[in-house]
């Protein structure tokens, strides 16, 4: 029998590396016949992992934390037939059952039948049902024929997998952000937050055939990331309207798109750019697009947020001008990206070299060891992606 060791949240502020079950195919007293279990490749530590470990969330402690799994097949069940052990997969961060109305729909951000508390799930993340995270060694993965990606080649793969890891989570939704914004060729697109999903989303529009990308935010070392590949860029941290600098760089005043990729615990601008202003970049999104424009919001919001600096946010509740937005007819997108619609598309332009994606949002690899220094690194706004490799497979 093998070990098994894990992240796990145990308190604000904390994350810990334990020893944790190992697991098993079964859905609680019931075997789970379509499951498989994984040797874990690579897992990531992703932004909203954060919110959860900031005490922003109601997450309880003990969670294993991690939804952004690739592994390799070790063990599967009776009943899973179009995969086999040996194969490495990628694993999308929604579970989805495949035979609810919301995934026969291709919704799987929001199946019905894997959380009994509200639609959707995921794994290692608070009120996604209580299913264990994957920032592990080894971990189960439900409705395995439905869910999984299988790559085509393992020996390729594993040369790729600083790319082929971001497909469980960061770039499908920074890519479904600026599809749901309408980003295409000769788009201009401003793109808010330099974090992981905020460098993926940019990658992404640059994929879309956007004419120029913009993105904002607060940290010098996250914007030169941004430049690096590109981008243009606007320090958030320096004061003058939106609109002026949107126009010195595109010679207008409005985008085309806009695309949220910091969601609730944002900050205001300029000097006032160390106050938490959490509907701010909703209200940039309504200013900044054009009239008949679109917004994409994959930047995360939540029902209840204890940190929160007035009780209404503590409940969700942001003050927007959703009048402005009415007034300029355009639409809002959100939720969760339902990465199975993306992943085979973005795996193909990942092996056929049309995009480089971890070299965009910087994936640095560490050790399973490594991933409390990990998480602390990355809420001190490191321009980095930290991709956990458990067992060492992640070639040098």
């Amino acid at each position: 029998m093998h070990g098994n060791r894990g992240v796990v949240y145990t308190g604000p502020g904390k994350v810990e590396v334990q020893s944790i079950a190992f697991p098993e195919l079964s859905l609680g007293n019931r075997a789970c016949h379509h499951g498989v279990i994984l040797k874990v490749v690579s897992t990531n530590i992703c932004g909203s992992d954060q919110h959860m470990v900031r005490g922003r969330t109601t997450a309880p402690s003990g969670l294993v934390l991690g939804h952004e799994i690739t592994g390799q097949i070790i063990e599967c069940g009776r009943d899973v037939e179009f995969l086999k052990v040996g194969d490495i997969v990628s694993v999308p961060f929604n579970i989805a059952c495949g035979r609810c109305r919301n995934c026969k729909e291709g919704k799987t951000g929001i199946c019905l039948n894997v959380n009994p508390a509200r639609p959707g799930a995921a794994y290692g993340y608070v009120d996604m049902g209580g299913w264990v995270g994957g920032q592990s060694e080894y971990v189960m993965v439900p409705y395995a024929d439905f869910n999984l990606l299988k790559f085509p080649d393992p020996n390729q793969a594993l040369e790729k997998i600083r790319d082929l890891t971001l497909l469980s989570d960061i770039f499908p939704t920074g890519f479904h952000g600026c599809v749901t914004a309408g980003v295409g060729p000769g788009s201009t697109v401003y793109i808010a937050g330099a974090g992981p999903v905020g460098l993926a989303a940019a990658a992404s529009a640059q994929l879309l055939g956007a004419a120029c990308v913009i993105v904002g935010d607060m940290n010098p070392d996250r914007l030169a990331q941004a430049r690096s590949f590109g981008c243009e860029t606007i320090d958030l941290r320096e004061d003058g309207s939106m609109e002026d600098k949107l126009e010195a760089i595109l010679g207008e005043r409005e985008v085309d798109a806009f695309v949220d990729c910091v969601g609730f615990e944002a900050h205001a601008c300029g000097c006032n750019h160390g106050k938490e202003a959490p509907a701010t970049v909703l209200n940039s999104a309504m200013q900044l697009t054009r009239a008949g424009g679109q917004i994409g919001i994959p930047g995360l919001y939540v029902t209840e947020d204890p940190g929160a600096a007035d009780e209404a946010a503590r409940e969700g509740a942001l003050s927007m001008r959703f009048g402005l937005g009415w007034a300029k007819s355009h639409s809002f997108h959100t939720g969760q990206c339902p990465v199975m619609k993306y992943h085979r598309p973005l795996m193909q332009a990942i092996l056929f070299d049309k995009v480089q994606i971890a070299k965009a949002v910087n994936v640095q690899v560490i050790t399973l060891d490594q991933a409390v220094q990990g998480y602390a690194d990355f809420d001190g706004g490191v321009a980095k992606k930290f991709v956990i490799d458990p067992h060492g497979m992640v070639a040098a």
